[in-house]
């Protein structure tokens, strides 16, 4: 039973990811197919499994689509850590008591 709570709010946890991903691609003005070129992707599917919560943005590729989408590279890896393993977000960051 807690296997399937984990999953599921993983897979919750990578929807939201890619919305605030598809937020930030937007406000950079560039579409799926215009940020998969920037990113040397041959095709956009990739973009669009992401932003729809059925990938993760590779942490070898976290720098090239930081600075793609117009953000800070530190900022949006410690962003995305908090969808893709908020445990391990929890232990590095937050406050300690």
């Amino acid at each position: 039973m807690q296997i399937a709570k984990a999953e599921t709010q993983s897979k919750q946890l990578r929807k939201q990811a890619g919305a605030w991903l598809k937020d930030l691609r937007g406000r950079a003005g560039l579409s799926q197919i215009q940020l998969a070129d920037v990113l040397g992707f041959k095709y956009y599917t990739f973009i669009s499994q992401v932003e729809n919560g059925f990938g993760r943005v590779p942490v070898e590729s976290m720098e090239a689509w930081a600075k793609a989408l117009g953000a800070d590279p530190t900022d949006f890896a410690k962003h995305l850590l908090s969808f893709y393993e908020p445990e391990l977000y929890r232990l590095l960051f937050e406050v300690k008591k």
